[in-house]
C-alpha cells in the first residue's frame, strides 16, 4: 500500500476585511501569492484570459499565484481576503494546469473560516501607505514571514487548516479544468526538484537526463508525459516565476535577478519574461507597485 503525504503547505502573508471603492480598478495583475475573496456587499468584477466572472455577496473567488487577472469595483464591495503564498515538497503548484479565476458558493462554514482566520491572526491587514516610495515591499515581506514564525504551534497547524479548507473548496472535479496526474516517476521527481534549486546553473536535458541515467529522447519524453511540457520550457517558466517573486520580495536589480534565475544575459532574460507573462519586466515592476499590497 502506498502511503499518501501532504506536500502543500501555506504560508499565510495577509488576512483582512474591506470596503472598496472604484479606485480599485487594476488591470494585469500577476501575483507570485494566492487571492481568496469573499464577498459580503455590493459588486465588482473579475476577469483573466478565458473569463469574466462578476464579484457578488455569498461567494468564494480564488486566484492562483502566477494568474494574470484584472478586478475592478465601480462602486463599493465589501470583501473579506486572504494572501498567501504556496511551498510544495517538488516545487509543484495545485494549480499548476488550472491557471485561472475560479468562484464558487460559500457556505456558513466558509464564512466562519474567514472569521477565525482574523480572529487568530490580528494585524494582518494592508494598513500601508498606497505610496510606494513610502514602503519597501521586501521589509514588509519578511515581516509578515516573521510573524508567522512566531505563531504558536497551535496557531500555526490552525492557520494551516483554514487556508486548507478553502483552497479544497475550489479543487473539487466540477471546477477543476483537468484530472489529477497520476503520480509522477521518482527520476522525473527528482528531475523537478533538482531544476528548482538549480536554477541559477547552466540546465540542460542532458544535463537532467544523464542525472536520471536516462537517454535524452526518452527522459524528455516522460517529462513531457508528466508535466506537460519540455523540460527546457519547464525551465524557463520556473526561471520567470522565481523571477517574479524576486521583483515583488526584494530590491534586487534586473542584473541580479537574472543571476539568480539562470539567464545568460538580460536581453534574453526580458525576451523570455515578456513571451511568458505577456509583459516586459519593467512593466511587471510597475505594476507590482500599483497593485502591490494595496487594495
Amino acid at each position: 500500500m502506498i502511503k499518501r503525504n501532504l506536500k502543500h503547505t501555506f504560508s499565510l502573508l495577509n488576512v483582512d476585511y474591506v470596503r472598496l471603492n472604484a479606485k480599485w480598478n487594476y488591470s494585469n495583475v500577476i501575483s507570485p501569492y494566492y487571492r481568496i475573496y469573499y464577498i459580503d456587499d455590493g459588486e465588482g468584477d473579475i476577469s483573466d484570459a478565458a473569463c469574466s466572472l462578476k464579484l457578488e455577496p455569498g461567494y468564494l473567488y480564488i486566484i492562483p499565484s502566477f494568474t494574470l487577472c484584472n478586478l475592478n469595483c465601480s462602486n463599493y464591495l465589501g470583501q473579506f481576503f486572504v494572501q498567501f503564498f504556496e511551498d510544495s515538497i517538488d516545487g509543484s503548484s495545485l494549480f499548476a494546469n488550472n491557471r485561472a479565476v475560479l468562484k464558487t458558493k460559500a457556505t456558513e462554514m466558509d464564512i466562519n473560516l474567514f472569521n477565525r482566520l482574523l480572529e487568530i491572526n490580528p494585524g494582518r491587514g494592508i494598513n500601508r501607505s498606497d505610496n510606494p516610495k513610502v514602503y519597501e515591499k521586501d521589509i514588509y515581506y519578511k515581516e509578515y514571514q516573521e510573524l508567522n514564525n512566531q505563531q504558536n504551534i497551535s496557531t500555526y497547524l490552525e492557520t494551516q487548516g483554514i487556508l486548507m479548507m478553502l483552497t479544497a473548496k475550489f479543487l473539487n472535479p466540477q471546477l477543476f479544468k483537468h484530472p489529477e496526474h497520476k503520480p509522477i516517476p521518482v527520476k522525473i521527481a527528482e528531475a523537478l526538484n533538482y531544476i528548482l534549486v538549480n536554477l541559477h546553473i547552466n540546465l540542460s536535458v542532458h544535463l537532467l537526463a544523464s542525472r536520471a541515467n536516462q537517454n535524452v529522447d526518452y527522459f524528455s519524453r516522460q517529462f513531457m508525459q508528466h508535466t506537460g511540457t519540455r523540460p527546457l520550457n519547464y525551465i524557463n517558466q520556473k526561471r520567470v516565476e522565481r523571477a517574479q517573486y524576486l521583483m515583488a520580495t526584494s530590491r534586487m536589480s534586473y542584473s541580479e535577478i537574472c543571476t539568480q534565475t539562470g539567464f545568460d544575459n538580460l536581453s534574453y532574460f526580458s525576451k523570455t519574461f515578456k513571451k511568458l507573462t505577456g509583459m516586459s519586466p519593467s512593466e511587471y515592476k510597475k505594476q507590482i507597485y500599483q497593485v502591490g499590497f494595496n487594495h
